[in-house]
């Protein structure tokens, strides 16, 4: 009886497991480095500085945070697309823009310009979240 109400065990978290989006799903970034400037927690606040470089054709893959980011263009151009694969926004060098917070803001940012992409960029999270969170491709056909 324990044997196959192992077994049993085994074989649902499988199929949970089956069921779950995994890794594979995810679309990882590329051409995109990124260095902590500063951190500090305020309360239940994670409050992180970092500047990211994407590189000419790279992306960030698609993904959403658990907290808002505020950003600012230092250099370059970003290419900012939500999950209905539309254009919601070109951001030149001098401009900013935040991402609000949530599964349901899927999103993507890709350098499509010919020069390095440098953004400064303040993520304001609950404590002890990911920068980001990876998402599956919402169906678009650029990465």
């Amino acid at each position: 009886m324990r044997i196959r109400g192992a077994l049993a065990t085994v074989a649902a978290a499988g199929l949970v497991i089956g069921l779950s989006p995994s890794a594979a799903d995810a679309t990882p970034g590329s051409g995109v480095t990124g260095t902590i400037l500063s951190k500090t927690t305020v309360g239940r606040t994670d409050y992180v500085l970092r500047e990211i470089t994407i590189q000419p054709g790279g992306t960030t893959g698609w993904h959403f945070h658990d907290g808002t980011l505020y950003a600012f263009v230092k250099s370059g151009t970003l290419t900012h697309s939500g999950a209905d694969c539309t254009t919601d926004g070109i951001y030149k060098a001098g401009a900013a823009f935040t991402e609000p917070s949530g599964s349901d803001h899927v999103h993507v940012g890709r350098n499509l310009g010919t020069k390095p992409l440098v953004l400064d960029v303040l993520y304001v999270l609950p404590t002890g979240s990911p920068l980001s969170e990876d998402a599956a491709n919402p169906g678009c056909p650029f990465q």
